[in-house]
């Protein structure tokens, strides 16, 4: 595949302040982790990814909150957020990126297809960006992916911009 500008400056970026960087995915994939990989040298800073495709999986490997889940659902910012801290403390990153959406073709849990949470966990703390994409199930997933590089870009912007 065709590097992704945004994930070689972010990696770049990672790279010159000795920080390394997890993902927890779920409507992406593994989308993510592909497109850091696709970097030749990304193993210098990407320590690994988890695949959270099934809601509890959320829970028993990336310790979202189990009455958060069941009262929400997959879709939602503190989700978003507490698989990003999940991943970053189960791989021993500096930072993490999380993803959890609906793509579609069908809403889930209430929730319409393109409705979408990236969030970033750091060493100073997590947050998480709402996004309401639009297009087709791919078009969603790689919007997804862009809007998490981006996500880390701004926070690690002041630094490396």
């Amino acid at each position: 595949m065709a590097e992704r500008p945004a994930a070689v400056r972010a990696l770049a970026a990672l790279r010159a302040e000795g920080a390394t960087l997890a993902v927890a995915e779920s409507l992406t994939g593994g989308l993510l982790a592909a497109a850091l990989v696709d970097v030749p040298g990304a193993s210098a800073v990407f320590r690994g990814s988890v695949t959270a495709y099934a809601t509890e999986l959320k829970a028993s490997v990336l310790g979202v909150d189990e009455g958060l889940l069941d009262v929400h659902g997959p879709v939602h910012p503190v989700v978003a957020r507490q698989m990003a801290e999940g991943v970053r403390r189960l791989l021993g990153a500096d930072w993490a990126l999380a993803t959890t959406g609906v793509a579609g073709p069908d809403p889930q849990d209430g929730q319409p297809v393109g409705t979408v949470y990236v969030a970033l966990a750091g060493p100073a703390g997590t947050e998480a960006l709402p996004l309401r994409l639009s297009g087709g199930r791919d078009t969603i997933r790689q919007g997804s992916v862009d809007a998490a590089l981006e996500l880390l870009l701004r926070r690690l912007a002041p630094a490396h911009g």
